[in-house]
């Protein structure tokens, strides 16, 4: 069954885009078809984090109905499939972005499993986008400004009567300071689906242009993101199985310096 699967968050900045490439990248990960759609107009990321920040034909050409879906799309050489927005201010004021929800058939059939980077917040943009989704999972910081944004967006999509199907927590540290995992699902009454600790190896992903999962497969938040990948689409992983052996350890340290 093809799934169309919304990314969204409540704020900007934590770390909406990196989990909706890298959780693309776990589901392909397991030799599934997916495709990521940058469905955040305003400030597009997909394409900038994938190599690909000016393509020929973008998602805003679809939505102006000036290019079919397909030909907007781009594959990675991680295997994963994109279709990228324009970062031009005057192609965003071209666009109308009720006509999304006209599109989604087409992007289903493109792949197995679509996800969609939404726009941060509950503007139009956003709302026009949760408008698709067949799911919606949110991502979120383990703070109280940024999981108070969360239920909003989760009473919003009750409202559109949309399933949120869970919380993924970002950037966790593990310390005192932060909300643990049973008060957010106590607060949000959605389950938490998984927890990605906190990586520089992020920041190093972004730079090569290249998903964690596929450029540091077995660091610990690649290992997060096939846990989540692997309950979300029912395959077996063993996260412990997949740690890097001592010799890994050391090359990965000599190569990094």
């Amino acid at each position: 069954m093809k799934r169309l699967i919304v990314i969204a968050s409540g704020k900007g900045g934590v770390g909406k885009t990196t989990t909706a490439i890298n959780l693309g990248a776990a589901i392909n990960y397991f030799n599934r078809d997916v495709l990521i759609i940058d469905a955040n107009m305003s400030t597009p990321n997909v394409g900038i984090h994938l190599n690909s920040p000016e393509v020929p034909i973008n998602l805003n050409h679809v939505l102006q109905k000036k290019a079919h879906p397909f030909e907007a799309v781009y594959t990675h050489e991680s295997g994963i499939k994109i279709i990228p927005s324009s970062l031009s201010i005057k192609e965003l004021k071209k666009i109308k972005m009720e006509n999304l929800k006209n599109f989604k058939e087409e992007f289903k059939n493109l792949a197995e499993f679509v996800i969609l980077d939404c726009s941060a917040g509950l503007g139009k943009e956003a709302i026009h986008t949760m408008e698709l989704a067949d799911e919606i999972i949110l991502v979120s910081n383990p703070e109280m400004p940024s999981i108070t944004d969360a239920l909003k967006t989760i009473k919003i999509a009750e409202e559109m009567k949309k399933n949120v199907i869970g919380i993924i927590m970002t950037r966790v540290r593990k310390n005192k300071d932060e909300l643990p995992p049973e008060t957010v699902k106590e607060m949000l009454e959605i389950p938490v689906i998984g927890m990605i600790p906190e990586d520089s190896l992020v920041q190093n992903a972004l730079k090569n242009k290249k998903p964690l999962v596929f450029l540091h497969p077995k660091s610990k938040s690649a290992r997060a993101y096939k846990e989540i990948a692997a309950r979300l689409i029912d395959e077996e992983y063993d996260s412990d199985a997949d740690k890097p052996t001592l010799w890994e350890k050391v090359k990965f340290i000599f190569e990094k310096n």
